[in-house]
């Protein structure tokens, strides 16, 4: 596979970025679908209120994607982080999440936030590496144990 690898803006429409959030959820019904129904999670991961999508490309194959959507005007939520396994490990999802960051930075928000599961232990060391903390489930995720909420105050708000 050549290429190099390019992180493109785009929104949650883009098909590649629609296909990532596929694989993702077939990821993770194969990881964690045995401990968790995860059907009551679906309404949360509705593609039609992302306008801020980065998908990963190695030359012209995607490779991985994710996104921010707004929960309030001073939170910006993190959603659908995935990158393909063959590219795990590669430091390419901590360099996803932080230009993720970024770019909620450059739209004012203040924060960023985002609901994962202890299950996910990957996940969680990369959020954590970055500065997320834990903090008391939100929103949706009140009444869910499964699930791991976390933040990160983005610098200079």
């Amino acid at each position: 596979m050549e290429g190099t690898i390019k992180f493109i803006r785009t929104d949650g429409k883009n098909k590649d970025f629609v296909e990532n959030c596929r694989l993702l959820d077939m990821d993770l019904d194969r990881r964690v679908g045995k401990a968790i129904k995860r059907d009551k999670y679906n309404k949360f991961n509705q593609l039609d209120e992302i306008q801020e999508a980065i998908v990963i490309y190695k030359g012209s194959m995607p490779i991985g994607g994710g996104a921010i959507r707004k929960y309030s005007d001073a939170d910006v939520e993190l959603k659908r982080v995935f990158i393909r396994p063959n590219y795990q490990g590669l430091g390419l999802g901590t360099r996803l999440v932080s230009m993720l960051v970024e770019w909620a930075g450059e739209l004012g928000y203040r924060r960023v936030i985002l609901e994962t599961g202890e299950l996910l232990a990957e996940s969680c060391a990369v959020y954590k590496k970055l500065g997320f903390e834990v903090i008391p489930n939100y929103g949706p995720y009140v009444n869910m144990p499964e699930s791991l909420c976390m933040a990160k105050h983005i610098p200079g708000r």
